[in-house]
């Protein structure tokens, strides 16, 4: 078990057995966290910073106590008041950052490759918690999970992926892994949803939900990502609802043990059905949270063991 990678930076860049390695070592996490002492020494000594330069909640929470369960000294970057607001850049921000020593940085921004630039400037491992339209890599591994744990596998399932594509990262980088999983995807979105070049992705596009939803074996609805529309991509909530929005009659089309996903935060009346979404036979939202916090557990070790692996030689040369 171990990573081919010194950043966790994009699911793009990791290989399937990356991903199962994460995936496996998750498991136990999740096992761990169902104890009543849920904590471990993996990362007792090293010191983790959490910057966020965009809001979150689920995300930002699921790293810090991912962090603390593992016994690192975690810290969370107060944005609003740093020096980034007075202008800093980037690199400056690196360069602070490497006196401070840190050995896990944690890292969400509004700009896509921001986080890579940031990377290639700091001497600790890098985790993205989402960068612009590019990628939300934990966020695909715990949908991952999620999925392997209620079907047993990841190869060769049918995943329909419903909604606001174009803006999505948490879309771009499932594509990434269900595609290097071997899975079949099904993109259901109105085609001023949809990303230039889709026809290059290697899945089904389809802008009818009753079609696409068609004996498929999972069900990804997407958040309508407004802050990120610049123009009127869709008619109406109400119409897109309608249209795309899941509800009882469009599920009917999926396999009848089909599930339920979304990354929240639910927009509820406009991309899914408040009964779907709180039906604990199909929807596997709030496994989704509970993933999270394993993967993010596991991602970290994994990376501190290779970090570890690097002081060693540093040590012996």
């Amino acid at each position: 078990m171990g990573l081919s990678v010194r950043h966790l930076l994009g699911i793009e860049h990791l290989s399937p057995s990356d991903i199962t390695s994460i995936l496996d070592l998750a498991d136990t996490y999740v096992d761990l966290n169902r104890q009543a002492n849920k904590h471990s020494d993996v990362l007792a000594g090293l010191t983790q910073i959490n910057m966020f330069f965009e809001n979150s909640t689920r995300t930002q929470a699921s790293f810090e106590l991912a962090g603390m369960r593992l016994g690192a000294d975690v810290m969370n970057l107060a944005l609003g008041a740093s020096s980034i607001k007075k202008g800093e850049t980037l690199v400056d921000t690196a360069l602070t950052l490497n006196a401070m020593n840190p050995d896990l940085l944690v890292v969400r921004h509004p700009h896509s490759g921001a986080v890579e630039l940031l990377s290639e400037k700091v001497k600790c491992a890098v985790l993205n918690a989402g960068d612009g339209r590019h990628e939300h890599p934990t966020q695909a591994l715990l949908d991952a999970l999620t999925i392997r744990r209620a079907k047993g596998r990841l190869h060769r399932l049918n995943v329909a992926i419903c909604g606001d594509i174009a803006h999505s990262r948490v879309a771009r980088s499932n594509i990434f892994l269900l595609n290097k999983m071997e899975s079949r995807i099904r993109l259901i979105a109105p085609k001023t949803l949809l990303p230039s070049g889709i026809d290059q992705f290697g899945v089904e596009v389809f802008d009818d939900m009753n079609e696409g939803l068609k004996d498929v074996d999972v069900v990804m609805m997407l958040r309508l990502q407004r802050e990120r529309m610049d123009g009127a991509f869709i008619p109406s909530e109400r119409e897109y609802y309608h249209r795309w929005g899941l509800d009882a009659k469009k599920l009917a089309n999926a396999k009848p043990d089909a599930i339920v996903m979304h990354p929240g935060p639910m927009n509820r009346g406009v991309e899914i059905d408040g009964d779907i979404a709180d039906d604990v036979t199909r929807s596997v939202i709030q496994e989704q949270v509970e993933m999270g916090v394993a993967v993010r557990m596991a991602a970290m070790h994994l990376l501190a063991d290779n970090i570890r692996e690097h002081k060693q030689k540093e040590l012996m040369a």
